[in-house]
């Protein structure tokens, strides 16, 4: 019956060390007590979308389907291996210089695409900024670096590398 099964989570309420079972007994909890999905969101501060799911689960499989065996979050579609592999790529190359046309510098869509052609996953432009941020690369204008990059050590780079960009500084200092 309903009561038994709001006894049986406000049971489990008082004793959920955990913040994640917690907030999900409390959907639980809420929606026996006829609480609409929009309201339950709202006081668990999650998604409609996420209520659905903890109710959905609750509905299949009890109070024990809601334990969390594994983390909940979207698993990393590339390995870690291919993640490093894409930011050597990133750090060692020029766009152009694996094949994109006349792209000289790596744009976040680039780097989807090249994602998509090399290793067959497909992301959006969120989740490869996302992606982006974890391997501690940032955006500089106008292309994407090692974010702690050192000032000093890029200019010798730049100027070992391209050293007709040395002559041109001095030209206009």
């Amino acid at each position: 019956s309903n009561t038994e099964a709001l006894q049986e989570v406000e049971q489990r309420l008082k004793h959920e060390k955990s913040r994640r079972m917690f907030e999900r007994y409390q959907t639980i909890r809420l929606y026996l007590l006829s609480h609409d999905y929009s309201q339950i969101a709202t006081s668990i501060g999650r998604s409609e979308y996420t209520v659905k799911e903890y109710v959905r689960t609750y509905r299949k499989h009890g109070l024990d389907g809601l334990i969390m065996k594994f983390s909940t979050g979207a698993p990393e579609r590339l390995t870690k291996e291919q993640q490093s592999q894409l930011k050597q790529t990133i750090i060692d190359s020029l766009p152009h210089e694996v094949g994109f046309p006349a792209k000289f510098n790596w744009t976040l869509e680039i780097i989807a695409l090249y994602i998509h052609r090399e290793f067959g996953r497909d992301y959006s432009i969120r989740g490869v900024s996302k992606m982006m941020h974890r391997l501690g690369l940032s955006y500089t204008k106008p292309t994407y670096t090692l974010a702690a990059a050192d000032k000093e050590k890029q200019k010798e780079f730049v100027e070992s590398t391209f050293p007709e960009l040395k002559k041109l500084r001095r030209r206009r200092n």
